[in-house]
């Protein structure tokens, strides 16, 4: 980063573009995809990958590029986390992730957000408009993988005489979708009349877990039963031999994701992005206060599901939380801001070797427990 960077209200739509260097950017392309196929081949589940727009924070505009180029190279499931279905062409994002989920033999997992308030900066969509066009964006494509077409579609924002999309997926009828969300009532319950899946962003745990509360009672109310694998929680962890050690490697790579890389700028105030009740309930408080302010390393992760410490350590943190959240999965944050490679493949590696296993077999162990009880 340039050493003027607070001449710049946010790093956010308005930082300059002419500080990207292809060739570094070239280079980090390379390694974040060996990252991913790494952690396919040390036995990982699946792989994930988001997207966000005019940012340095983020170099995934295009998130369905990355999944195309990690379906040849992995074996396992490939979640795109993902495109704010309003802000595209519907029929468009229906028909490409239909190619993935072929491509990929029906490895594909699909997450659709909201957008953050910056996307609609970058994007010249008028905020007030962000739910109607999402709901109507993925009753769209709902439709298009669902039904036969050709078919007509008449809406506020889109209209359709030949809705027939070529390929259609390759899980029927669709494959597992998830809406992606802060904690706001209107995604809680799209997300519950859908009977999609919910994974939240990063907001305090109190947050996350009241939200999946609402989901599955406003779920029942739609007659859907919501799953432990439909709300998946996110972990921020780092290994390393000792829990102190961990945590004095960890911190300066969290610390310069919170206060250079996610400086809000312009991330809360797009008129109308909200609803003026839960702009007033939330008053600023959706992100913690070391977003762009000072950093407070222990409230961090006292708020949030963020571990540094042995394979043991991450392994504790990690089982009591997927307890309290009633969830079977877990994804996992490894590389934070600035963190070099090395220490990336570090925590790759120990989650594959031992804490993985480790949890599967506390797993394993507590459920033939329950069963012993039952008999």
């Amino acid at each position: 980063m340039p050493e003027n960077i607070d001449e710049y209200e946010s790093l956010w739509v308005d930082f300059p573009n002419k500080f990207f260097d292809p060739k570094k950017g070239h280079a980090l392309y390379e390694r974040y995809l060996s990252e991913l196929v790494l952690a396919d081949k040390l036995g990982f589940d699946g792989v994930a990958v988001n997207e966000h727009h005019n940012t340095a924070y983020s170099l995934m505009p295009i998130p369905s590029l990355l999944a195309a180029a990690l379906i040849p190279q992995t074996k396992g499931k490939i979640c795109v986390m993902g495109t704010p279905a309003g802000l595209e062409h519907p029929h468009r994002l229906a028909e490409s992730y239909a190619m993935l989920d072929v491509m990929s033999g029906g490895r594909m997992e699909f997450a659709f957000p909201l957008g953050t308030p910056m996307e609609y900066w970058a994007s010249n969509v008028n905020p007030v408009t962000a739910r109607e066009r999402q709901r109507e964006a993925l009753e769209v494509i709902l439709k298009a993988w669902t039904q036969d077409g050709p078919m007509r579609h008449q809406g506020r924002f889109y209209n359709y005489r030949y809705l027939n999309i070529w390929p259609r997926p390759y899980q029927r009828p669709h494959p597992p979708l998830y809406l992606v969300g802060s904690g706001s009532p209107g995604t809680i319950e799209l997300a519950a009349e859908l009977g999609f899946g919910y994974s939240s962003t990063f907001s305090p745990i109190a947050t996350q877990l009241a939200a999946q509360k609402t989901l599955k009672e406003r779920a029942a109310h739609y007659g859907h039963q919501i799953r432990p694998e439909q709300v998946p929680i996110v972990c921020m962890c780092y290994i390393g031999d000792d829990d102190e050690s961990a945590l004095a490697e960890m911190e300066p790579h969290v610390r310069y994701f919170f206060t250079v890389l996610t400086r809000a700028g312009r991330f809360l105030d797009a008129p109308g992005y909200l609803s003026m009740d839960e702009f007033r309930k939330r008053n600023g408080r959706m992100i913690p206060s070391s977003h762009g302010g000072a950093f407070d390393w222990a409230q961090i992760r006292q708020q949030f599901r963020v571990v540094a410490g042995t394979t043991k350590t991450v392994a504790d943190a990690v089982e009591k939380w997927a307890e309290e959240a009633e969830t079977s999965r877990i994804i996992f944050q490894i590389h934070r801001g600035n963190m070099p490679h090395w220490k990336v493949v570090r925590t790759i590696t120990g989650l594959a070797n031992e804490v993985i296993p480790m949890l599967k077999d506390r797993r394993r162990r507590a459920d033939a427990e329950l069963s012993v009880a039952a008999e």
